[in-house]
């Protein structure tokens, strides 16, 4: 353990792809972490774009006061394409390696671990991720940080929505953000009582959705709400709409689509103290020797999963949501 500590100086950590709820919360807890044990943080600037640039700047507990409750993240975030080359990765290790640099936590989803991954591989760096997505499709952990958040945002909105579409017996469709996954859909359609939930796990039959429409319509509901994950394969909201509109003509349809304000706010007290426990823990980690791996919480456990495991496939959602909500209809 001593030994582990004494390899272990200096840490820089960056948050990379899309921001979520809890990021600040996260990079408090690796600095205040850190300084507990007497190490360095450097806080990298715009993700592995600021890596091979050189964004660099000590942070220290007065750095990070004042942020546990912001959305966004101070550090920023950024694409980077020249990241994604060797040469732009030699870039970012030899630029590591001139602050002398020995640890990176990266906080992010599967495309920043994924980068993290090829950094440790490639240049012997080690990285250690907490995952920070509102899709909450990273294995190893049963949420993600920003996931509470974000859905707490989509359930606030689509209850107003549900509240005018009951006003004016309106049929609305609403859009939430999930190209590849589910998690925000399936939750919120159960927990705002909607008659349909589309998926991109599920294939979505344009008929099909049509008759539980009519049927729903015929059992004189007042309104009817629709949740759509982006990714479902009809294209979204608002071509569902085109696809379905000329049988429901003699109804008020409306779209909305909730788009990045799921991604802003405050984060909720549930991913404050997630992004808390994460972010300690990944300090504690690299302590203990650990690298090229994911922090995650699994059934209020501590989980270590490996970089490679974590970016392997998506999480799964769960079946039995799946048919509770259609169970509620």
């Amino acid at each position: 353990m001593t030994d582990d500590i004494i390899k272990v100086k200096t840490i820089g950590v960056l948050t990379s792809g899309g921001d979520s709820p809890g990021m600040n919360a996260a990079i408090r807890a690796v600095v205040r972490a850190a300084s507990t044990v007497n190490l360095k943080v450097y806080g990298i600037k715009h993700g592995y774009y600021g890596l091979i640039h050189e964004e660099f700047t000590e942070l220290d507990t007065h750095s990070v006061s004042n942020i546990i409750q912001r959305g966004g993240t101070i550090l920023k975030s950024a694409r980077s394409e020249e990241f994604r080359t060797k040469e732009g990765r030699e870039k970012a290790a030899k630029n590591l390696k001139k602050y002398n640099i020995d640890a990176l936590v990266v906080i992010g989803g599967d495309g920043t671990f994924t980068g993290g991954n090829f950094l440790a591989k490639e240049h012997g760096f080690n990285v250690v991720g907490v995952p920070a997505t509102i899709d909450n499709d990273i294995i190893g952990t049963d949420e993600t940080i920003g996931y509470d958040s974000a859905l707490n945002t989509a359930l606030e909105a689509i209850d107003k929505i549900r509240d005018t579409a009951d006003a004016h017996e309106r049929m609305f469709l609403v859009e939430v953000m999930g190209r590849d996954t589910g998690f925000i859909a399936l939750e919120t359609s159960i927990a705002t009582g909607a008659e349909l939930a589309l998926l991109p796990e599920e294939l979505t039959h344009v008929e099909e959705v049509k008759r539980q429409l009519h049927d729903m319509l015929k059992a004189q509901r007042r309104s009817s709400l629709v949740v759509v994950a982006e990714g479902d394969e009809t294209g979204g909201a608002i071509k569902l709409a085109e696809k379905i509109k000329d049988d429901f003509s003699h109804y008020d349809m409306r779209v909305c689509i909730l788009g990045h304000i799921q991604r802003g706010g405050a984060p909720t007290a549930r991913d404050r103290v997630l992004a808390s426990r994460l972010g300690a823990a990944a300090v504690r980690v690299l302590l203990e020797g650990h690298s090229e791996v994911m922090v995650g919480v699994v059934n209020n456990a501590l989980k270590i999963t490996p970089l490679r495991v974590a970016i392997s496939k998506k999480k799964e959602l769960d079946h039995t949501l799946i048919e509770l909500a259609k169970l509620l209809r």
